[in-house]
């Protein structure tokens, strides 16, 4: 019997198989160690481009309240609210793809434009603040793509480092179990038929 339980052919036909089952279990394993160390490089870059944008935004989203408070100061609540566009920023995800993981890959920012009846921010502390504001939104935007890719590929290498583990932990050496089961037995056989033919040899020419 097999490993899995199907039958295996007796004789040689069951030792090719074997072979052949165990040279594409061991050439899957290099391949899906290949996947794993590809995945684990990308999601270490992903990681380090999300702990940048983690610092820029903090940093940005710092200085941007810094600059907050000195406006309002100056120019009142009054003068924020109508400092601000109408206009909402725009972000969109750029998704790619590696050894079939999707994920984000890179983040495109367009800035909200304002009218030309819109006012302007009404001191330059506030236009101080509105582009640190802008600039951390950025930094939290490509911070959250960076995150995501960064889990989908975690994910997808746990579950190949899982597959890499089944397959070299226990199907490859229950194949080569097997197929050393095996092939002892076609050498018994053989030697027992080469025994056997001498032993006729002998007695037809006696």
């Amino acid at each position: 019997m097999s490993p899995r339980g199907h039958r295996i052919p007796a004789g040689r036909a069951g030792r090719l198989r074997l072979r052949r089952s165990l040279a594409t279990a061991v050439r899957g394993a290099d391949l899906l160690d290949r996947k794993l160390q590809l995945l684990l490089d990308r999601e270490h870059t992903a990681r380090q481009a999300a702990e940048e944008a983690g610092e820029a935004w903090r940093q940005g989203l710092a200085e941007a309240e810094t600059w907050l408070v000195r406006g309002m100061l100056l120019g009142g609540e009054r003068a924020l609210a109508e400092a601000a566009p109408v206009e909402r920023a725009r972000v969109d995800v750029q998704w790619g793809a590696l050894m079939g993981v999707r994920h984000p890959a890179a983040v495109s920012w367009t800035d909200p434009v304002r009218s030309p009846w819109e006012q302007t921010p009404s001191n330059t502390a506030l236009a101080h603040a509105e582009t640190a504001y802008r600039a951390a939104a950025r930094a939290a935007a490509e911070l959250a793509a960076h995150q995501a890719a960064a889990e989908l590929l975690a994910a997808e290498a746990a579950r190949t480092r899982q597959r890499v583990r089944a397959l070299r932990r226990h199907w490859i050496p229950r194949l080569r179990n097997t197929l050393a089961v095996t092939e002892l037995a076609l050498e018994e056989a053989e030697h027992e038929e080469a025994v056997r033919r001498r032993w006729a040899a002998g007695h037809g020419g006696s």
